[in-house]
Order: C-alpha cells, then sequence, then structure tokens
C-alpha cells in the first residue's frame, strides 16, 4: 500500500485482502496506515498459504525502497490504486 505516488509504503498480509483495504480506506484500524494516511492498495500478491505469504513479507520488508518501486512499477507503472480491481 502507498500513500501516493513513490510515497509511503506499507507491506502486511492478510487472510482478507478486500477486508483489509476496506478498513484501512475508512480510517478503521488504528496504526502506521492510519497514522500516515496510507489508502491506496498499488500491489499486491496471493499465495497458497499463510506461511508462504509471511515469508515473502518479510523478505519485502527488509529490500530496498528503489526494489519496492520496481516491484509495484512492473505491472502497475501509474500506481493506480487496485482496489476497485478486486472488489469486482
Amino acid at each position: 500500500m502507498a500513500k501516493k505516488y513513490k510515497g509511503t509504503l506499507y507491506t502486511g498480509v492478510t487472510s482478507d485482502l478486500v477486508k483489509r483495504i476496506y478498513e484501512h480506506k475508512n480510517g478503521l484500524v488504528a496504526g502506521f496506515n492510519k497514522k500516515y494516511g496510507i489508502k491506496n492498495l498499488v500491489y499486491f500478491e496471493l499465495h497458497a498459504d499463510l506461511e508462504s505469504a509471511i515469508k515473502r513479507e518479510k523478505t519485502i520488508k527488509k529490500w530496498k525502497r528503489a526494489w519496492k518501486y520496481n516491484l509495484i512499477e512492473k505491472d502497475n507503472p501509474n500506481w493506480k490504486d487496485l482496489y476497485e480491481q478486486i472488489t469486482k
């Protein structure tokens, strides 16, 4: 998730992406995203199990910012909010 184009980033794991993004967009979850106004889903991955999702999250969190930008821009060069895409 991102606040804006090349702005503050957030990486997390959830078992219900639509619900979690809705909560972030509407300020229903206290914490980092609410504090920094991070509301745009700009990248996501689906995993077969929670263990692999958590492993990937931890890997990405260790990356340099430029690597994260490249990951996002590979599939979403304009940093479009993908929330509408996942709710259809």
